[in-house]
């Protein structure tokens, strides 16, 4: 029996790219779209040459908390199966770790936030 996709993951930046999704679990993921309020986004400079190559892109976006309701970020919620999120967690490099958030549309999900 196929694994249930039952984790919900808020993508703001490359994990929504087709050759990411791709790579990482092996097929493409349909998103919808939601806000993650009171955090802002930032960039970071990736120098996991695999990553940079795979997404296309040096410097990546990665958000932090402001606590401010005001602050918004907008991406897409993804429905994938644990072990999708584990690979998740293997494609996202040292400065992130993974939260769980309430997002603007009362649904819970996991997001890769700024160490």
């Amino acid at each position: 029996m196929p694994e249930l996709a039952d984790q919900l993951l808020f993508s703001y930046g490359t994990l929504q790219n087709a050759d990411v999704q791709l790579d990482t679990f092996g097929r493409l993921l349909e998103g919808e779209d939601d806000v993650l309020p009171g955090y802002t986004v930032d960039y970071a400079e990736i120098e996991d040459h695999r990553i940079v190559d795979l997404s296309g892109l040096a410097v990546h976006p990665v958000v932090r908390a402001t606590g401010n309701p005001r602050d918004k970020v907008v991406g897409k919620v993804l429905r994938i199966t644990a072990d999708e999120l584990d690979a998740a967690d293997e494609y996202e490099v040292s400065l992130y770790r993974r939260v769980s958030v309430m997002l603007a549309s009362g649904r819970e999900a996991w997001v890769y936030v700024s160490v």
